[in-house]
């Protein structure tokens, strides 16, 4: 086959990747607009009375600012341990270090599910905790965390330790070190950690739906109660298609800031 053939084929797989990826997210947008009360396809209409009714809808705007509440929890303590933990696994032998790393990237990989029954066994059975917001944050947390270890152990991976080396052999304390060489360097992948942290957190229902309890309810937990109620889906379109808009922009930022910091400006 010809290098124009190739590239031909190649364009028509991406075209088609990308058709199964976004048509779904295309339906949902246009059925934000549906005159219809259900989730029919194809549209019967024109209308814009579902954004109107979502904006005034007061559940909606106290879940999502729950969830923004929890997002900004999360993404603090996980800023903080996760960047502790980067710089201890990267920066310092020691006896088990590999194991600290397998342990700290773990969470990620287990199933909500079994995540959120656990975390719900711990506060209610082992430490008698209330659940409510605290403990959503908590519980978020334990997965944020791995994605700024992960990010920032990959940045501290990348640029080595050789200027922190001569800051230090210059007369510079370990604190003048951090803020005037290493933090510099790292602003970009902690931004970019931080802003991944908060969508995964902003986005999860499975360990919220166990940590959260009765009195505490964030906007996926809203949607999802609100999927199949009756006249509740062109409002639940609305808040659908609203979020997917939103939601380039943590990956354009994330993406923005997570470059090589010798050629991403911070």
């Amino acid at each position: 086959m010809s290098s124009g053939g190739i590239r031909r084929m190649l364009r028509a797989w991406t075209a088609l990747i990308l058709l199964f990826l976004y048509a779904p997210l295309a339906l949902v947008l246009v059925n934000a607009f549906n005159s219809s009360r259900t989730f029919a396809f194809p549209p019967t209409g024109f209308t814009t009375q579902w954004w109107v009714t979502a904006w005034n809808s007061e559940g909606m705007w106290k879940s999502l600012a729950n969830s923004v509440v929890v997002g900004l929890g999360a993404t603090a303590i996980a800023l903080v341990l996760g960047t502790m933990a980067a710089f201890a696994v990267q920066r310092y032998a020691f006896f088990g270090r590999e194991v600290v790393n397998l342990l700290i990237v773990l969470p990620i990989t287990l199933p909500g599910i079994v995540t959120g029954i656990a975390l719900n066994a711990t506060f209610t059975s082992a430490l008698g905790i209330t659940l409510g917001m605290a403990t959503v944050i908590i519980g978020h947390a334990t997965f944020c965390i791995v994605i700024v270890f992960n990010n920032t152990q990959a940045r501290l991976r990348r640029l080595g330790a050789s200027l922190e080396d001569a800051s230090e052999d210059l007369g510079a304390s370990p604190w003048q070190t951090f803020r005037f060489v290493t933090f510099p360097m790292m602003r970009g992948a902690l931004v970019a950690g931080a802003i991944l942290a908060f969508a995964l957190s902003f986005d999860e229902i499975v360990v919220t739906t166990f940590t959260a309890g009765p009195t505490v309810q964030t906007l996926p937990i809203w949607i999802f109660g609100n999927l199949f109620r009756p006249n509740q889906a062109p409002v639940i379109n609305v808040v659908a298609a609203a979020l997917t808009l939103v939601a380039v922009i943590p990956v354009w930022l994330a993406q923005r800031f997570g470059g090589d910091p010798a050629t991403t400006r911070v």
